[in-house]
């Protein structure tokens, strides 16, 4: 596994924007104003027509994930992240398999533990 960087700024549509928070997201990225991005937008849409950069912002904002809900903690906060962004089935796939070992792991010490052959007065004369 490769160790992320949590200083690293990483691109994400913010979820307080006004309209799909990708002006606002590419302005906290690149250390902008998010106002000064919105009037460069503007003028661009204006001088090239409206429809090029109506369709750009729109394409942006489907390829853009959104920003976290909460900052992350550790590497596998981010990629369990990065991978339900990308594909929720497969994040979902992976929370069952998680799941389905630690349900598995239990069973074994249930079955363990109320086995016949536990040696429950042994363990409890050790300590």
């Amino acid at each position: 596994m490769v160790p992320h960087d949590h200083n690293v700024k990483r691109l994400y549509r913010s979820r307080s924007g006004m309209i799909f928070g990708v002006c606002k997201g590419m302005a906290e990225y690149l250390d902008f104003s998010v106002g000064g991005l919105r009037l460069i937008a503007i003028f661009l849409s204006l001088f090239t027509g409206i429809w090029p950069l109506v369709g750009a912002y729109i394409i942006a904002a489907m390829i853009m994930k959104p920003e976290p809900v909460i900052p992350f903690r550790e590497d596998t906060d981010q990629e369990f992240y990065e991978s339900y962004v990308n594909s929720r089935s497969m994040a979902l796939h992976r929370l069952k398999r998680t799941f389905d070992n630690l349900e598995r792991r239990i069973r074994r010490l249930e079955s363990m533990v109320t086995a016949r052959d536990y040696d429950w007065e042994r363990r409890l004369n050790e300590h």
